[in-house]
């Protein structure tokens, strides 16, 4: 069964943008907010060169790494073609206004990424 953690609210996301939620363990994770308020996580981490996802610019579903421009998206971290990588992806329920992630998958997932 899955434990939800309520992290923050979706209107806490800046639209078309990130918020970064800290983990006891392991990298950040970037909570993004699509222009039609779809809410993904990832880790905070570019496939590439370890950018900070959380900084890059989103447009549709995707973000583009602020380092060398990767495009990844984001219902699945996987990087675009060319380029070929993929970051963690974590589970989002929106329920209420209120953004919750899977605890287990927080503090298990990319701990030592």
């Amino acid at each position: 069964m899955t434990q939800w953690k309520i992290v923050c609210q979706v209107q806490d996301i800046p639209a078309m943008g990130a918020r970064r939620v800290a983990r006891q363990k392991g990298p950040e994770i970037a909570i993004f907010r699509t222009q039609g308020d779809k809410v993904f996580a990832l880790l905070d981490k570019c496939p590439h060169k370890g950018g900070p996802l959380s900084q890059g610019i989103v447009y549709g579903e995707s973000v583009a790494c602020p380092l060398h421009n990767w495009q990844i998206k984001l219902a699945d971290g996987q990087a675009q073609a060319p380029d070929i990588g993929c970051t963690t992806r974590f589970s989002v329920l929106v329920e209420n206004g209120n953004v919750s992630l899977d605890f287990d998958e927080v503090n298990t997932l990319a701990i030592d990424a």
